[in-house]
């Protein structure tokens, strides 16, 4: 029992000692599991697709897509808790092979490699990462964003998804790139 706390103490030391810097882009808000798994199918990820979630909070959005898709699942995080809350929960559940935190700046990100994108960030934080994602999104990309569509792009698809018991319904926004 005392390994555990303890590789997670010294995780979160090297993490502090390695933090990246970089603007907060959206406060941590927890997407509901039953809207995660909404997202990833909505965004039709298949197994062994390279996907990404662009500020993963607590990682639940890439757990999911390495567990029950089967993806090649990457979250980018900026928050030193968060990161290290989330690979723990990888490393706990064996998922080290297919999923992954980047601890960094998403806006510094290189996401060419991927089939899927997800984000819930906010309409200002979308607008700073639009350009990015322009640069290097390859053909057929798809992207999931989640509340707040990315302004100056045409969804290709938009569904809402009625209150699950939260309280409020939630938009979520495909676009195929």
């Amino acid at each position: 029992m005392f390994l555990k706390p303890f590789s997670i103490a010294l995780l979160s030391l090297a993490a502090l000692a390695q933090a990246p810097t970089g603007e907060k882009l959206a406060p941590y808000y927890p997407t509901p599991e039953t809207i995660v798994e909404r997202m990833l199918d909505f965004g039709q990820l298949k197994a062994g697709e390279k996907m990404f979630d662009l500020g993963s909070g607590d990682g639940r959005i890439v757990i999911m897509a390495a567990q029950k898709y089967h993806a090649d699942a990457t979250g980018v995080e900026l928050d030193t808790d968060l990161y290290v809350a989330s690979e723990a929960k990888i490393r706990q559940l064996g998922l080290q092979k297919t999923a992954r935190i980047l601890h960094e700046d998403i806006l510094k990100g290189n996401y060419s490699q991927a089939n899927l994108i997800t984000v819930y960030l906010l309409p200002d934080s979308n607008l700073k990462l639009r350009p990015i994602l322009e640069a290097q999104l390859k053909h057929g990309t798809r992207v999931v964003a989640h509340d707040f569509g990315i302004g100056g792009w045409t969804p290709d698809k938009t569904i809402t998804v009625p209150d699950d018991g939260e309280g409020r319904s939630h938009t979520l926004y495909l676009y195929i790139r």
